[in-house]
């Protein structure tokens, strides 16, 4: 904020048009787990990211490198069809596939951008957009805007100084999640998971450290509230998840997301989560290759998204770490021969 309260914009003149290594280290600081808090992200990536935070209301943060004003759908479109031709290989498998998209923050919390900066009305559209053309794909998409929009007012949908939605945030999408996935369609014994007491962590959030020191100084600590953590339930004779839940740090179990959809659908789930840069593509394919899958694959996989990254396909260089850029037809090729 400036001296007269005015809300105010930390970001380059072209946020949009950051060179690919800044963006990748962007995108890995987005997913950085919040658990460890963010020793682990390399000091190259916090001075990328000091000009790339919008300062809103209520010293509320932003990314300013997920752009509000290319909606990009058509490219989100074409990474739906890339989603249905897996759900496709998946369903032959008789695995069902579920679709999470964590939309941006911006979409979820308006109220506190700055003054001058708001959604173009091609981003406001996309997600509506996104979700109807899955439905044309006979493809479930969870509609995580309105599971989002129906968190308590008294409680945070996202996390203020922050890049990840908040505990309750994730697990009313996790609830919205269970509807796809009703209890009555899951074979297996009960098994879901406790949810322990709500609680209060004092810390700085990702964004907020990406400030210089005297705005983040001044923009302060958040106050994550999540569940404390319970004892597991041990499984009847190593008895495997019955739903894997597959994406970034939204889903993390600090959070809350896995734990809230095992307790609802009172069935085992498994998790595997990977970094942003990662990307979501190979993030499925560590699961599908991985010996956990071979031995006992799930009847379903929620399969995890962000919506700033929704329209980067496998083969986007500079929005995934190298390692995890092939082409679609190597991706499908590689879900193939998992699946064999």
């Amino acid at each position: 904020m400036t001296d007269t309260g005015r809300p105010i914009m930390r970001m380059s003149a072209q946020p949009v048009a950051l060179d690919e290594r800044r963006r990748r280290l962007l995108l890995a600081l987005a997913a950085a787990p919040l658990l460890g808090g963010l020793s682990t992200v390399p000091a190259r990536a916090l001075a990328a990211g000091q000009t790339s935070v919008i300062e809103g209301r209520n010293l509320w943060l932003y990314p300013g490198w997920e752009s509000l004003t290319e909606d990009a759908t058509q490219a989100c479109t074409k990474a739906l069809d890339l989603i249905h031709q897996t759900a496709a290989k998946l369903a032959a498998r008789g695995i069902r596939s579920v679709v999470v998209v964590a939309p941006l923050k911006a979409r979820s919390c308006q109220e506190n951008l700055p003054d001058g900066v708001a959604m173009s009305d091609g981003v406001k559209a996309r997600f509506d957009a996104m979700r109807s053309h899955a439905a044309s794909l006979d493809l479930q998409m969870v509609d995580s805007v309105r599971a989002i929009a129906g968190v308590d007012p008294a409680q945070e949908k996202y996390i203020r100084a922050d890049y990840h939605w908040s505990g309750h945030a994730a697990e009313a999408v996790a609830a919205a999640v269970a509807s796809h996935l009703t209890a009555d369609a899951l074979k297996g014994g009960s098994g879901g998971a406790r949810l322990g007491n709500w609680k209060e962590e004092v810390r700085y959030g990702d964004l907020a450290t990406l400030l210089p020191p005297e705005r983040k100084k001044a923009i302060g600590k958040d106050h994550f509230i999540v569940r404390t953590v319970v004892a597991a339930k041990t499984l009847v004779d190593g008895e495997p998840p019955v739903v894997q839940v597959v994406g970034n740090s939204m889903v993390q179990p600090y959070l809350g997301f896995p734990q809230a959809l095992s307790r609802v659908i009172d069935r085992q789930v498994g998790l595997t989560w990977t970094f942003g840069d990662t990307g979501p593509w190979k993030t499925l394919l560590n699961y599908l290759e991985s010996p956990a899958f071979k031995g006992s694959p799930p009847q379903a996989i929620v399969w995890q998204f962000n919506e700033g990254q929704m329209m980067n396909l496998p083969a986007s260089a500079g929005q995934w770490d190298a390692t995890s850029v092939m082409s679609d037809d190597a991706f499908l090729a590689r879900v193939t021969k998992a699946l064999a």
